[in-house]
């Protein structure tokens, strides 16, 4: 059975991501925290900002030498800060608002870590939050609560292509998780000589992992200059980052990321379920109770949805669309109760 959030829950969660959209499109000076310095260099007056990263060091960058322009820049940054505060502050107050209301948050220790990625860059530079926590935001989005064991975990999935048709920018990822202070260290591969993929906090649970589009030839990690940082290269992964959209990610307050589509997240969970290894069996697991939960969802609200992201996967192939009936044939047997969506698709395939 369907668990759906109050309707003024859902009004306010509309609300608070049209808010972050418009704060986001605004982003500028306003949005760090910080304060102006000037030095002289060679007789020369150079104007400095320094700030604090999450983890609580200082730094200070140039922003080159004192010119009019810089002067009007410094003058406006009080008023702008003024504004800025204004926003957030009502965005803080829909995040409160919708934790009274029963909304799923983030935890503490992925929020930093989302909130410190979000802030580097990375959403606005293709990446995207895939995994558990894309399903628990994506729940937030459809206004339903999902059981909690089917979303918690201490993992933040980013998935990136290669190449992207942006400006030459970086979100520099190791040095975003290094700003945290958490501890967080690569995790090495078997092969010593290729890059890591993969970042854990030592002693925890929590890590970061990056994934990438790859082919069938596809197994060493792949680098993403702009990420600066290699990702796994992993089969079929374009299917579900495609029309990937902006998202609130909630806790105290709210991060703008993006996630996938729903109808696409669901179909790619019960592919994923089938090209697991026996050692991943749990998250199997996971994939079909995710799979099953949305579908039921999308079939009663957005059919359409599903019919559009299964005419996607079927244009990939015969062999992407029996992965995904097996999906379909195991998520019914575990989860019952749940089997109307998987029905929905089913014969969505086979026309």
């Amino acid at each position: 059975m369907i668990d759906r959030l109050p309707e003024d829950a859902q009004t306010l969660h509309s609300e608070m991501l049209a808010s972050l959209i418009a704060l986001e499109s605004e982003r500028g000076w306003s949005h760090l925290s910080g304060s102006f310095t000037t030095k002289v260099v060679k007789g020369s007056e150079y104007v400095y900002f320094q700030y604090s990263d999450p983890g609580g060091a200082k730094r200070q960058f140039s922003l080159g030498r004192r010119s009019a322009a810089l002067d009007e820049i410094i003058a406006g940054y009080g008023t702008q800060r003024e504004h800025h505060a204004s926003d957030t502050a009502v965005i803080e107050r829909l995040a409160g608002l919708l934790r009274s209301a029963g909304l799923a948050m983030i935890p503490h220790g992925p929020s930093r870590v989302i909130r410190a990625l979000a802030d580097a860059g990375v959403f606005r530079l293709g990446g995207v939050l895939i995994g558990s926590y894309a399903f628990q935001i994506l729940g937030n989005l459809l206004g339903v609560r999902w059981p909690a064991a089917a979303w918690r975990t201490q993992d933040v999935d980013i998935a990136g292509h290669l190449q992207v048709a942006m400006p030459q920018l970086q979100a520099d990822v190791p040095k975003a998780l290094d700003s945290l202070r958490m501890g967080f260290v690569p995790v090495p591969q078997l092969d010593s000589r290729l890059p890591s993929s993969s970042f854990r906090v030592r002693g925890k649970q929590l890590s970061v992992d990056l994934i990438t589009p790859g082919g069938e030839r596809d197994v060493n990690p792949i680098f993403i200059p702009r990420f600066n940082a290699a990702a796994a290269p992993i089969k079929f992964l374009s299917l579900v980052m495609n029309d990937a959209q902006p998202a609130a990610a909630v806790d105290n307050s709210a991060i703008l990321v993006v996630v996938p589509a729903p109808a696409r997240f669901a179909l790619h969970k019960l592919l994923v379920s089938q090209t697991r290894s026996l050692i991943q069996q749990t998250k199997s697991g996971k994939d079909l109770h995710q799979a099953a939960l949305l579908l039921e969802v999308l079939a009663e609200d957005r059919p359409g949805d599903l019919e559009m992201a299964v005419d996607a996967f079927k244009k990939s192939g015969p062999a992407v669309i029996r992965k995904v009936v097996r999906g379909l044939d195991a998520a019914v047997k575990r989860w019952p109760d749940e089997g109307s969506g998987v029905s929905f698709v089913r014969s969505l395939l086979a026309e």
